[in-house]
């Protein structure tokens, strides 16, 4: 059970992450089993304390169950700064070899009141158009 702090604390560390995905046909080769896929990542402080991400993790499954995870600083080179109510956009690409698969992850984050945290990326679907019904 949170304690009245804790749940204090967990009310102001809110991180919003949206997600948008595409297949990418130009930069894909089936025959050479590589797909794709760029993907727009809207995240947003929907909490009460300015916080700014650090790193990210990812973890990308093809259809194959063949699992690839990445680790970095920031995104895109940056470490955004969100304030309450501020959102940060940006797009990037995944490649894997199947028409099919799954990626989801989290962003380590710091509050300005020093508290670390994690926030999450549900997973969220990498298909090429008429694979899925």
């Amino acid at each position: 059970m949170n304690t009245p702090d804790e749940a204090e604390r967990a009310a102001g560390h809110r991180i919003r992450v949206d997600v948008e995905t595409a297949f990418v046909a130009e930069q894909s080769d089936p025959v050479k089993t590589r797909y794709v896929f760029s993907y727009t990542i809207t995240i947003r402080n929907e909490g009460s304390t300015p916080a700014r991400l650090l790193t990210r993790h990812w973890i990308i499954t093809d259809a194959n169950g063949k699992v690839r995870e990445v680790r970095g600083d920031g995104v895109l080179g940056e470490q955004p700064y969100l304030k309450p109510g501020q959102g940060f956009r940006y797009s990037s690409a995944a490649m894997i070899e199947t028409p099919v698969g799954v990626m989801q992850g989290s962003y380590q984050m710091i509050a300005e009141d020093g508290h670390s945290f994690d926030a999450p990326i549900a997973p969220f679907r990498l298909a090429m158009p008429g694979v899925l019904h």
